[in-house]
């Protein structure tokens, strides 16, 4: 394992033994940024589920308050109106089956989001193998796979991010940019965690936070309150 730069050091020391509430946590992160891009803010969760068993998967969306700080390239797979509805709505690319073949001959993935009305989802399937190791195959679960184009669309160029646990039991999220205001990286940090809190499987026993940390690209984490985002949240944790 390579050791850490002088800098990464240097922050990790102005940082406690302790969990810090949100608006704290965002005031070391902005103390500690230290290389000359723009660096995305990230949450980190562990949660106590097992996600081998479907019902205890967590998986969700949200669309940040203040969006990522990054605007998607979104592709719409559709027919008829259903193209127009996605070129009025700001999507950079839409098409049917042309952009199918697109894909699979060229191997062409210039975009991040691919958005498909269920009636593609026949052709669409054909491109597993090229969409899913890259995250781009659409469902119905991450809401990209709608006939409802133009809210879709609308609400990804906004900051709508898919959220969804790991093999072992951690969801990542990028909420931002450390060039955003504190208040707003603040505001983004609680939208995020409340809406994994909401997607508890009902199922669940026992603890579902274990702990929520939040990071810079290039920063050491700072551990969070998990206390703090269970107000009105709607979803308990059992904490």
């Amino acid at each position: 394992m390579s050791k850490r730069g002088k800098k990464y050091r240097e922050n990790s020391e102005i940082l406690e033994e302790k969990a810090y509430k949100v608006t704290e946590a965002v005031d070391k992160l902005k103390e500690m940024k230290s290389s000359k891009f723009d660096e995305t803010v990230e949450v980190s969760m562990r949660l106590g589920v097992d996600p081998k068993y479907p019902e205890q998967m967590v998986r969700g969306t949200i669309v940040l308050p203040h969006g990522t700080g990054k605007t998607k390239k979104v592709l719409v797979l559709a027919s008829g109106e259903k193209q127009k509805e996605a070129e009025e709505s700001g999507a950079d690319f839409f098409g049917g089956e042309e952009l199918v073949e697109k894909i699979k001959k060229e191997n062409w993935l210039d975009f991040d989001v691919l958005v498909a009305t269920p009636d593609m989802m026949r052709e669409v399937g054909k491109l597993g193998k090229v969409l899913g190791p890259k995250g781009l195959m659409p469902s119905p679960k991450a809401g990209t796979v709608t006939f409802n184009i133009k809210e879709t669309v609308i609400e990804i160029k906004k900051g709508r991010i898919e959220f969804r646990v790991d093999k072992t039991g951690i969801i990542n999220a990028g909420v931002g940019k450390i060039s955003f205001d504190n208040s707003k990286i603040v505001e983004n940090i609680i939208a995020f965690v409340n809406a994994v809190l909401k997607a508890k499987p009902v199922s669940l026993k026992g603890k579902y936070v274990i702990s929520v940390h939040a990071s810079s690209t290039m920063s050491p984490s700072v551990k969070l309150d998990i206390q703090e985002y269970e107000k009105g949240s709607g979803g308990k944790s059992d904490q």
